[in-house]
């Protein structure tokens, strides 16, 4: 009866887990951060990024909302600018606790029953790096880190809802808040 109380509690965690983004922020301490009110897109730095020209621009589209829904406005002379590098990765995932009916030890046909063994699946982890740079003095001020499993299937709309979900956790923790300990 115990168990059926934390079904509920397990199930939850198995759908946010799928979701989730792991996040990082590094910045600098004598930063005025109030001072920012505008940025642009760094070009030199966008364009080294490795991944597709489309993925860039849902990208930057996404960045463009958040930065817009804090109070950023779009500028020629920014104070900002905004930088962003990518990683990927292959993730490799083995359950040891595969139980189901199948062959046994070999093709015999009398071994048929229960069988044990590894689980292996994969997925591809992406990392996306957000810098913004002071375009006084060309200097690193925060640096926004968000990791997560990518699509990489054909849907599109899927894609482009990650891509935003991911921009916006990382972005959720600009301004840095000095007052957390």
């Amino acid at each position: 009866m115990k168990v059926l109380k934390f079904l509920p509690l397990v199930a939850l965690l198995a759908l946010t887990s799928c979701s989730t983004v792991r996040v990082a922020t590094d910045y600098d301490r004598q930063a005025s951060f109030e001072t920012y009110n505008s940025f642009a897109f760094y070009k030199p730095g966008i364009d080294q990024a490795q991944i597709s020209d489309l993925d860039k621009k849902r990208i930057l589209r996404a960045i463009d909302a958040e930065l817009n829904a804090k109070g950023f406005n779009k500028s020629e002379s920014p104070d900002l600018l905004v930088s962003i590098f990518t990683k990927e990765r292959e993730r490799v995932n083995v359950y040891n606790n595969n139980f189901g009916w199948g062959w046994g030890w070999g093709w015999n046909p009398w071994m048929f029953g229960p069988a044990y063994g590894p689980n292996v699946t994969s997925s591809t982890e992406g990392s996306l790096y957000i810098d913004l740079i002071d375009a006084k003095t060309n200097e690193l001020v925060w640096q926004g880190i968000g990791s997560a499993r990518l699509i990489t299937s054909g849907d599109i709309d899927k894609k482009d809802q990650r891509i935003r979900e991911i921009v916006s956790e990382i972005l959720a923790e600009y301004p840095p808040n000095r007052d957390k300990k």
